[in-house]
């Protein structure tokens, strides 16, 4: 059973760790794994609005392009992360 197993076998009494220390671990590697997907979407689209004839280097309005698309595309998925966090802890709140 290697992957999932061999992270959760070391730590702890009798080489178990608390749920505590497993959640954190889990939830570092959901962050990774959305920054991960951010990346790669932010890549795809900007690739695709950006370059025409993809070669060995960019030119100035290739690079200048790419650059503007990453931060728009961050800017944006910042808005959305903050009004969904938001929205969460309204949410939270009512319950």
């Amino acid at each position: 059973m290697d992957g999932f197993g061999s992270d959760f076998s070391a730590g702890g009494a009798g080489g178990k760790m608390d749920t505590g220390t497993i959640m954190e671990q889990v939830k570092v590697q959901i962050a990774v794994a959305n920054a991960q997907e951010l990346l790669q979407r932010m890549t795809d689209k900007c690739f695709k609005k950006c370059i025409g004839k993809p070669g060995s280097t960019l030119d100035n309005s290739e690079q200048k392009c790419i650059a503007m698309c990453m931060d728009r595309y961050m800017d944006a998925w910042n808005t959305v992360s903050r009004a969904y966090n938001s929205r969460l802890q309204r949410e939270r709140a009512r319950i």
